[in-house]
């Protein structure tokens, strides 16, 4: 019985995980106004993107992040789990593409939250910090895939072209926008008394203000990713979105990003991830 018992505990654990990353997703959807992306108050720079067509996505990912966090579960890093959770993220790929017929919605984020659930489960231990598991995530993610197809995104030539670190890169050096700006810039912001809504657009600004943005950079070259850098700094400095200069700063941010046809995708998907490891660390935050 005691056996039982403790499955059951997993399983929902488990569970618990796959729906975490499905929320924060959904979250970084419906948060209004964000520079560039898709929104509830508009499709940002994106003709092939809405709100709904983020959600269901969204949606349709859940049951492979659980997958992703059960095969983690006890595990030490190693070469079989790191192929494995890339087999499901492949699976979880495949599954969005049908849903949403072919646009990318959430491949960064599969990968991002992918490792994060895995990384979860791995200690066997509940309510270990955001900075373990980002660690743990990154040890997977140094680890290479031998089954994963070849390929060249636009995101990964313009990592190239500029010499910047990518979405790859972030995740080997285990996730230091989250740890070292997202997540401090969220928690000081809700210490101060902000609404979630304003936490975590300070949160998406303290990522679009020190990110290098692959996404940006191929739309909008050198120019476009200084502009996004130097407006977010700004907005922070003068502090944040709770004002009401802030938030108009924003708005003309949304703005610039549309009019250079430009979208910060990198940093919606750490803000998502960001969500996600202060949930799975601080459940009562995500009520």
């Amino acid at each position: 019985m005691q056996s039982n018992q403790s499955h059951s505990n997993r399983h929902s654990a488990q569970q618990y995980i796959g729906e975490y990353a499905q929320a924060a997703l959904i979250a970084e959807a419906r948060l209004t106004p964000k520079p560039g992306l898709v929104d509830a108050q508009n499709n940002g720079s994106h003709d092939d993107l809405d709100l709904a067509l983020m959600i269901r996505s969204a949606s349709c990912l859940t049951p492979y992040f659980t997958e992703m966090a059960a095969a983690g579960d006890g595990q030490p890093v190693s070469q079989w789990l790191r192929e494995t959770i890339g087999r499901i993220g492949r699976e979880a790929e495949a599954c969005m593409l049908a849903e949403t017929h072919g646009v990318n919605t959430h491949r960064g984020a599969i990968w991002a939250l992918g490792l994060l659930s895995t990384a979860t489960t791995m200690t066997g231990k509940a309510c270990q910090s955001a900075t373990h598991i980002c660690q743990l995530a990154g040890q997977l993610a140094q680890i290479e895939d031998r089954h994963a197809p070849v390929t060249f995104s636009k995101g990964q030539r313009a990592s190239n072209h500029y010499q910047v670190n990518g979405a790859k890169q972030q995740a080997q050096l285990g996730f230091p926008a989250i740890t070292r700006h997202a997540l401090p810039t969220l928690q000081h912001s809700r210490r101060l008394g902000h609404s979630e809504t304003e936490a975590q657009l300070n949160a998406l600004l303290s990522l679009t203000a020190h990110l290098t943005d692959t996404c940006v950079l191929h739309r909008a070259g050198l120019a476009g990713q200084m502009h996004l850098q130097q407006c977010s700094r700004d907005i922070l400095a003068q502090g944040g979105v709770s004002t009401s200069q802030g938030m108009a700063r924003l708005q003309q941010l949304d703005r610039d990003m549309i009019a250079l046809h430009a979208s910060p995708g990198g940093a919606a998907d750490l803000l998502a991830a960001t969500l996600f490891v202060d949930w799975v660390t601080h459940p009562a935050q995500s009520k």
